[in-house]
């Protein structure tokens, strides 16, 4: 019998998988260590006080930006690679890489953050909820009712099953280490910069144009994945998500955001996104789904049990490609 390649990449994401899925976002360690994308964090927060001077006209901050975007991917690519090159022969540099990836996903965490924000509704009521929900959104929570914390868990749980789940495994399956790395970090650039504020409008186009062209793939497989999910989840409706998918997927102000959001209001029988408040205004976007828009922390346990199950079959894809190729590989011919 054959051993498997531990070195293989479908073998490596599944360990990843696990490993995040049993650990998550491994607090103990990382209440010692800082985390990787804490450093990309700051990397980030570095090169915009250095080179996002308010004095310097737009054009000027927007030619920094790129070079920002430029130097800090191409860096992040560079150490992905470097570990790689580290990792690629022994059985601890396997161990290691996966340990890697898993560290680089969201799905436990994703999933703790969103369910705290249920809890917090249900136990605390809506203070309780407008803080747990300001952790995992950008919009003010103070504008928000009942219906709104809840439906921003659900749009939260959605857009970050693409950005933290679907994005980082489909950009290790192109690139290796160097692609989960360098996307990382185009996704924290996103996150940190890429705004329409007066501030970042110049300084942060080119991240949030790179981050959308990173998403254009993974975003559509993500809304996928949530229609698919809602064939197995009795209190979730298939047919609709994809409908909904397909009629609304790009109603949103995100080239990509709109997707994994449209599927999950179809199969949850809801309105989601709709006029939000954010720090640089209101985003006067329209409803997605056709459905109420009164979204209660039942509706969030709801989209919490299509999430996990959307997790298990993309992790099952993996294990169906990985045992695929293993079972061609052992029934090649060879000649002679």
């Amino acid at each position: 019998m054959t051993l498997p390649d531990l070195h293989d990449p479908l073998l490596l994401l599944l360990a990843g998988l696990a490993i995040d899925a049993a650990f998550g976002d491994m607090p103990a360690v990382f209440a010692r260590v800082p985390h990787p994308v804490a450093l990309a964090g700051r990397a980030v927060a570095f090169a915009e006080r250095k080179l996002n001077r308010p004095q310097r006209g737009d054009e000027r901050r927007r030619e920094r930006g790129i070079a920002t975007v430029v130097v800090l991917v191409g860096a992040a690519a560079g150490l992905g690679w470097g570990l790689h090159w580290l990792c690629r022969f022994s059985l601890a540099g396997a161990l290691v890489e996966a340990l890697a990836i898993g560290i680089l996903l969201a799905q436990r965490g994703l999933h703790q953050h969103v369910a705290a924000v249920a809890v917090a509704l249900e136990q605390g009521g809506l203070p309780a909820g407008r803080a747990a929900v300001s952790h995992i959104v950008g919009r003010d929570p103070a504008r928000l009712d009942r219906h709104g914390v809840a439906r921003a868990a659900i749009e939260s749980l959605a857009e970050n099953f693409s950005d933290g789940v679907v994005a980082p495994v489909f950009w290790y399956l192109v690139g290796g280490l160097p692609g989960l790395f360098a996307y990382k970090m185009a996704n924290t650039l996103d996150s940190m910069i890429g705004h329409r504020s007066e501030r970042y409008r110049a300084f942060g186009w080119a991240a949030a144009r790179f981050d959308d062209l990173l998403n254009l793939a993974p975003a559509p497989l993500s809304g996928l994945l949530l229609s698919a999910a809602a064939l197995l989840t009795g209190d979730a409706l298939a047919g609709r998500a994809i409908a909904i998918m397909r009629r609304d997927g790009r109603r949103h102000r995100s080239p990509n955001a709109g997707w994994p959001e449209a599927a999950m209001a179809g199969a949850l029988g809801l309105a989601l996104a709709g006029p939000r408040h954010y720090a640089e205004g209101v985003v006067a976007d329209p409803w997605i789904g056709e459905g109420t828009p009164d979204a209660t922390p039942a509706d969030i346990a709801r989209a919490l049990r299509l999430y996990v199950t959307a997790c298990l079959l993309l992790g099952g894809l993996v294990l169906g490609t990985w045992v695929l190729g293993a079972w061609l590989a052992g029934h090649v011919t060879r000649p002679g």
